[in-house]
């Protein structure tokens, strides 16, 4: 029977041949086509030194590296920056932004040292509590691993910075604070290992001021005699450490970030650590003192105000059967005081003016800020921008001014934004002008 008779037998036999056939080709032309390349590339004027590919078809057996690491470094082209070691690697070199809002209305820059991020405790404390420990162990006050116990009287965020320090460098932390203080301050504290007792506010003369106490409990520790165990008082109004770490770090990292064009420097003193060793960096070390204007902001029921500008510590909340308070008659904490320390009168002399920043206006600052910056910042924060702002109004337009940005509002939710809930602010349509807002000239007086 011949194919003709069946077509399908025969169909199915030719794409068999033709399958073979391809097969057979392609081959053949995998072979031929090297030599067709070299001899194309000779025609065309191009050179090799090797062959492009393989003139057979054989392919060696695949080796597999790790080429991960030097890959990543290769991304660069150098090497990888070091990662810190632990907590404390991450303090210090926060950035400087411009606050675009306060800076349009001024026609001035103003610049934010974002010090709540600071990686232990969120504010320019960590700094100092780092500083203060570090210095302890220098000097055997302090041993890792020994049972130490780190004793502080703070009105929180220094308590904080020593508490998370203390742990992470083998430590205990008994912090004593006034009962008045936001209290979300004293629940981190106890969440960070600390022990913390609140204590009545009491003048500084007592021995139950949450300072004296502190100083009491760390020496009882120290003489009990029951283990081998040290109680450190680490005294930040008092001790150097306090300034130095503002010295050494905070003040070059603005001169840096600045590149030295910076035309004044405001903030407020607690202790007066941050003011102090910022304003001696940049004056002194930097040999600014002719060129930079240092402003001291301080809040409602502060003595400092008049110590600079008039040479008396004296606030009118302390006249006879005016105080409210037993500390400083605000309601921002962490900075304003009633008594020179060691640490503001390291600088005290370098502080060229200040301005008085009343509770109204630190809290219309601080709705301003979150308004029309998405900043949240506390209340020491806003007593400094009101008094950046001031400070700029008085200045050439274009001047360059810093202030710091000390902590995150979340830390006075039930004192400080509380009370800005309270009075209305956070449903008032505060306007365009931040100058009106506040109440403040023009010219900034």
């Amino acid at each position: 029977m011949s194919m003709s008779n069946h077509p399908k037998a025969y169909g199915t036999a030719a794409v068999a041949v033709a399958f073979v056939a391809g097969i057979m080709l392609t081959l053949g032309f995998k072979d031929l086509y090297p030599d067709l390349e070299r001899r194309y590339q000779r025609r065309r004027g191009i050179s090799s030194t090797s062959d492009s590919r393989p003139t057979s078809t054989y392919l060696p057996p695949v080796k597999l590296e790790d080429h991960t690491r030097s890959a990543r470094h290769s991304v660069v082209g150098r090497p990888t920056p070091p990662i810190p070691e632990g907590i404390e690697g991450c303090i210090g070199n926060t950035p400087l932004f411009k606050i675009k809002s306060l800076s349009e209305a001024t026609g001035c820059e103003i610049f934010a040292k974002a010090e709540f991020l600071n990686g232990a405790g969120g504010s320019p404390k960590d700094r100092v509590a780092l500083n203060m420990i570090q210095m302890a162990e220098e000097e055997g006050l302090l041993t890792p691993g020994h049972g130490d116990t780190i004793y502080e009287g703070t009105v929180g965020s220094t308590g904080i910075s020593l508490a998370t320090l203390a742990r992470a460098k083998g430590y205990r932390a008994y912090i004593c604070m006034p009962n008045d203080q936001a209290k979300e301050k004293s629940d981190l504290l106890h969440h960070l290992g600390a022990t913390v007792e609140r204590v009545t506010p009491a003048p500084i003369t007592s021995t139950e001021h949450f300072v004296n106490l502190a100083r009491k409990r760390a020496s009882e520790q120290t003489a009990s005699g029951e283990d081998a165990s040290k109680g450190f008082f680490a005294d930040q109004f008092e001790s150097t450490a306090n300034y130095l770490a503002h010295f050494k770090t905070t003040g070059p990292e603005i001169w840096q970030q600045t590149g030295g064009q910076i035309d004044a420097f405001v903030a407020g003193a607690g202790t007066g650590g941050t003011i102090s060793g910022i304003s001696m960096y940049l004056k002194q070390e930097m040999g600014m003192a002719g060129a930079l204007r240092v402003v001291l902001a301080d809040p409602d029921g502060s003595g400092l105000y008049n110590k600079i500008k008039n040479g008396v510590m004296f606030s009118n909340t302390e006249r006879e059967g005016m105080r409210r308070r037993q500390q400083v008659d605000t309601i921002v904490e962490g900075i304003g005081i009633n008594r020179i320390t060691e640490n503001f009168e390291a600088g005290r002399e370098l502080i060229d003016d200040a301005v008085k920043v009343t509770d109204e206006q630190a809290m219309k600052m601080a709705r301003w800020l979150v308004e029309k910056d998405g900043i949240f910042c506390g209340s020491s924060s806003a007593v400094n921008c009101v008094a950046a702002l001031v400070t700029a109004l008085q200045m050439p337009k274009g001047s360059r001014i810093v202030t710091i940005l000390c902590d995150s509002g979340t830390r006075h939710l039930s004192k400080f934004w509380k009370k800005v809930a309270e009075s209305g602010m956070e449903e008032d349509d505060e306007g365009t002008d931040i100058i009106a807002v506040l109440g403040i000239r023009k010219d900034g007086s």
